[in-house]
């Protein structure tokens, strides 16, 4: 939420200010404060400074709208007409029955489909497993580069080696959902795609899938050229990127996988920001007493604590919030026995260690990190977290609830009878897991930061961020 100090130092709109005389503010502030009581809650400051304010959001109002700067919505270029066509097409695999949407269901926010498992299938037969859950392809326009620390200046010039010696030496500040500002200075790895940031361009991005043999499976760049020198490619390939470029299948390829990202760079519907959110920003919308009791657990740093990694605010420069601060965490979510791989013991998922990306196997302090995802859409993924070991929201609010306080009901027991906390990470790699960033911050037995009543309002609130929201009539 904005910092209470900012508010207090704005000017009053007329409105305000003829609804603030004497015993008109105190009327209408003591009618705010008994609605509270019952329905959403502000902190003390907040009520005191601002009880317009209070009054105007517990009606589920927004009482400071903001104008959103959106991406343009424009017809699609032809180069990301052809990349349409070719995001959508099954010919490319092995298979022949497996497409990037496949994996990445434009009815579902871009996630993987309904009813999926923890990971996909692929290969030639649809019969092999994969490592992870797809990561929505939504919201990636705006997503930077790898790197470690603040996107910078200095860090296009220096090192990445050099990056990962500062982020040693650097002192760590807790993220709070009030201090996200300041958690963006930390010296840690962000940005990048892939639940491992292993690579920094869409085109990168597609290009992993479509060669992975336990994805599409397209074999090599000459299966794929031959497929895309004939009909219904050929000419349009030859118009848009000149005469030689089907004489090369890396060329051929290359142009493919632009076409591809330019497709989701241009088309509206991978960046649709047509939640009710949105609009509830914009003051187009007013949400249910629930919905408004979740927004403020997201970010009451004593409850929730979510908008610390899940930006929920507007940029400076008036671009709408898209709910990740593309930092890494460790957050030591119970290993996924249904994941064909981790039948092998040894077997480890370590994110931005390996074992896909291979470039930071050797810095044993990212072990065990991975990406914050947007939690846009989140409500309509089949899968939680990078292996996909929850099902639904309830019990991803649980593990936030319940792992440091209640141990026994999110870790597994051993033989022994002792509970496994962070049993899908190596002993060596434990102490990356965060325990100092709230609800995280306590100990076992202490109370936990959110009610049962607490996490059905903030799933309330979650619902709110799935696009393509109407108003009722």
């Amino acid at each position: 939420m904005p910092d209470s100090t900012d508010r207090a130092a704005r000017k009053p709109s007329r409105r305000r200010f003829a609804l603030a005389g004497a015993w008109g503010l105190l009327l209408v502030g003591f009618a705010a404060y008994e609605a509270m009581a019952q329905q959403p809650t502000l902190t003390p400051m907040d009520w005191l400074r601002h009880p317009v304010d209070s009054a105007i959001l517990v009606t589920g109002a927004n009482p400071d709208p903001v104008t959103l700067v959106l991406p343009p919505k424009q017809p699609l270029s032809a180069v990301a007409q052809l990349g349409r066509r070719l995001f959508f097409d099954a010919a490319l695999s092995a298979s022949g029955k497996q497409s990037c949407a496949s994996c990445h269901d434009p009815a579902d926010g871009y996630n993987p489909p309904p009813g999926s498992g923890p990971v996909m299938l692929g290969g030639p037969h649809l019969a092999t497993p994969g490592y992870r859950p797809p990561p929505s392809l939504a919201y990636l326009y705006r997503q930077p580069n790898f790197s470690i620390g603040p996107d910078n200046a200095e860090n296009e010039t220096i090192t990445l080696q050099r990056l990962i010696a500062l982020g040693q030496d650097a002192a760590r500040i807790t993220k709070t959902a009030q201090g996200t500002a300041a958690a963006a200075q930390n010296l840690v790895p962000q940005g990048g795609l892939f639940w491992d940031g292993r690579v920094n361009t869409l085109q990168q991005q597609a290009d992993g899938p479509l060669f992975n043999p336990m994805e599409m499976d397209a074999g090599s760049p000459q299966r794929v050229a031959a497929i895309l020198q004939h009909p219904p490619y050929a000419k349009d390939f030859v118009q848009l990127f000149g005469p030689n470029v089907l004489a090369d299948p890396q060329l051929t390829v290359a142009e493919a996988l632009f076409a591809i990202a330019r497709y989701q760079i241009e088309a509206p519907s991978f960046h649709a920001f047509s939640s009710k959110y949105d609009a509830w920003l914009q003051g187009k919308a007013r949400m249910s007493p629930q919905q408004m009791r979740g927004y403020l657990a997201f970010n009451d740093v004593n409850k929730g604590n979510c908008a610390a990694c899940h930006l929920d605010q507007p940029t400076a420069d008036g671009l709408a919030p898209l709910f990740t601060d593309t930092q890494y965490e460790a957050l030591g979510v119970p290993r996924n026995p249904h994941i064909p791989a981790n039948s092998a013991p040894r077997h480890v998922d370590l994110g931005l260690c390996g074992p896909l990306r291979t470039d930071l196997k050797n810095q044993p302090q990212y072990c065990g990190l991975f990406l914050t995802p947007t939690l846009r859409n989140v409500a309509q993924r089949p899968v939680y977290f990078h292996n996909g070991v929850y099902h639904d929201l309830r019990q991803v609010l649980d593990f936030y609830d319940f792992r440091d306080v209640r141990p026994q009901a999110i870790d597994p027991v051993g033989a022994d009878g002792k509970v496994e906390p962070y049993n899908d990470l190596p002993a060596q790699y434990r102490s990356n897991v965060d325990t100092i960033d709230p609800p995280f911050n306590r100990k076992p037995g202490q109370a936990p930061a959110m009610s049962a009543q607490d996490m059905r309002d903030i799933i309330a609130f979650l619902k709110t961020l799935n696009d393509g929201w109407r108003p009722s009539r």
